[in-house]
């Protein structure tokens, strides 16, 4: 249960990710194909000494997919709400869908809560609660 109310631009941000979930999914797996096999090598050293980085491209690509900043980035926030997503009740799912994944967007607040059977304020409490879930897996909250 929420104890804490979360600040505004935290609320946005993850109410962001999730609206923009299924398309970091496709985001990642571009990503690890170009990685793993899309891309020419980006060696700037022309002469020079021997680089610091193993001359293996297997082993290359490996690194890379560890270090990568944005691949790392979506991986967690997806594995947030997928966690989150994964322990909720169908009609907490279904306002997910109805919310965030449904293009384009069909239903107001109030159309929502027509759908789940549930009064506005219960939806608006069910979107605070994932919300906060989602956010203090990223680490995003205070607690």
């Amino acid at each position: 249960m929420q104890k804490v109310k979360l600040p505004k631009n935290i609320v946005r941000y993850v109410e962001h990710n999730l609206y923009y979930y299924h398309e970091y999914l496709r985001d990642i797996e571009r990503l690890r194909k170009d990685i793993l096999y899309g891309r020419d090598n980006n060696d700037e050293n022309i002469g020079g000494g021997r680089g610091n980085l193993p001359s293996s491209p297997t082993e290359q690509r490996a690194i890379e997919l560890v270090t990568h900043r944005r691949l790392e980035k979506l991986e967690r926030v997806t594995h947030a709400i997928k966690t989150v997503y994964e322990a909720l009740p169908d009609e907490k799912r279904k306002l997910i869908k109805l919310k965030y994944w449904t293009r384009p967007q069909r239903y107001t607040w109030d159309g929502i809560a027509e759908q789940l059977c549930v009064t506005r304020i219960t939806c608006l409490r069910w979107r605070n609660e994932i919300v906060y879930a989602i956010a203090e897996l990223l680490g995003e909250t205070d607690a």
